[in-house]
């Protein structure tokens, strides 16, 4: 009986060792399992944060709290400029005597101005207003695309418009047998296609990298050097490309206006006719007061881009929203207002419409 007794306990022994073990393995190997599932994602999500679904403008960071009001200006900049510039497109479109170099450069300004105002500025609003912050990553590389392509394209209409003064003042008699209506055709092609061609990387260099876990660009719209500032992979070519496009497509322009305002300058100074002088400058000086606005923001943007100051980053972001609406809704009240063929075909319009 005892020796019985004694293998029973025995028997209940074994059994414990093996469930022991058993269950030593089951929990080893949930361990191991755990270890290979949930570790990995835990690392993918925390490392890497996956792959970014849309981006969230931040607007102005440091001023977050009183942004809203930047509303105030901008909404009746962007009815100012839609409507002028669509009045101006109608105009030298309607009207026969506005069909002359000057007047095709004009129109296809008013064209990029029409377009850069709607692309960025009414999802501005609409972030202000009812804090629509979230756009997806075409629409924002779309926008990052548009933006940089038609400020180009303005920059180039203001060289080509330059010339067009150059030759108007300098030697009015060759004028209209140079600039005819084929070769204003090819300059404004030649300014489309410049523009197409040196922006298109942009876009393109920002969507192959990959994001990181954090979405919110800080900028008021998909800027390129906000956006890409995202990524967590190197950056070194979209930013040496954006500086290399900006410092020779935008100074070129600069340098080519410049010039040929010097010798528009020189020219001027040797009349000798009375009154020829202060009629050339009236001719020029609608546009040195465009350029002189376009070309200093860009260049205090750029003066600024590397600051660490976050007070002048704030400011520069304001300066830069700023930059794509109020050149839009400056140049055709500028142009309709100084130019007296402008201003009365404008009349001529609304009068005949009336």
């Amino acid at each position: 009986m005892g020796c019985s007794l004694q293998n029973f306990r025995i028997s209940i022994k074994s059994f414990e060792l093996v469930f022991i073990k058993l269950d030593f393995r089951v929990s080893f190997g949930v361990e191991v399992l755990e270890m290979m599932l949930v570790t990995p994602r835990r690392l993918t999500n925390n490392s890497t944060g996956g792959r970014v679904t849309e981006f969230i403008l931040v607007g102005i960071p440091g001023f977050q709290r009183w942004q809203h009001w930047l509303s105030v200006p901008l909404a009746p900049l962007l009815f100012v400029a839609v409507m002028a510039n669509i009045t101006l497109v109608f105009t030298i479109y309607r009207e026969q005597n506005l069909h002359e170099p000057m007047y095709y450069f004009l129109f296809k300004l008013a064209l990029v101005d029409l377009a850069l105002s709607l692309v960025t500025t009414p999802k501005i609003l609409a972030m202000f207003w009812f804090d629509l912050r979230s756009i997806s990553p075409a629409g924002c590389f779309a926008q990052m695309f548009f933006v940089h392509c038609l400020l180009g394209s303005e920059s180039g209409v203001f060289v080509a418009m330059a010339f067009d003064r150059y030759f108007a003042i300098c030697s009015p008699l060759r004028y209209t047998s140079v600039l005819t209506n084929v070769l204003v055709g090819k300059v404004m092609a030649v300014i489309t296609v410049r523009s197409l061609v040196c922006t298109v990387p942009l876009p393109l260099f920002a969507a192959r990298l990959h994001y990181c876990s954090d979405p919110y660009v800080r900028h008021s719209f998909c800027a390129n050097l906000a956006v890409v500032k995202l990524a967590c992979d190197d950056i070194s070519l979209s930013s040496i490309y954006q500086l290399a496009i900006a410092w020779s497509m935008l100074g070129g322009d600069l340098i080519m206006i410049f010039l040929s305002y010097c010798l528009i300058l020189h020219a001027v100074l040797k009349l000798r006719t009375e009154g020829a002088a202060s009629k050339a400058f009236s001719t020029c000086i609608s546009h040195l007061i465009l350029i002189l606005f376009f070309y200093s923001t860009l260049i205090v943007l750029a003066l600024t881009n590397k600051s660490e100051s976050e007070i002048i980053t704030d400011m520069a972001i304001v300066l830069n929203v700023l930059h794509l609406i109020v050149p839009p809704a400056l140049n055709p009240i500028v142009y309709g207002v100084r130019t007296k063929e402008i201003n009365h075909g404008i009349r001529k319009q609304f009068s005949y419409r009336s």
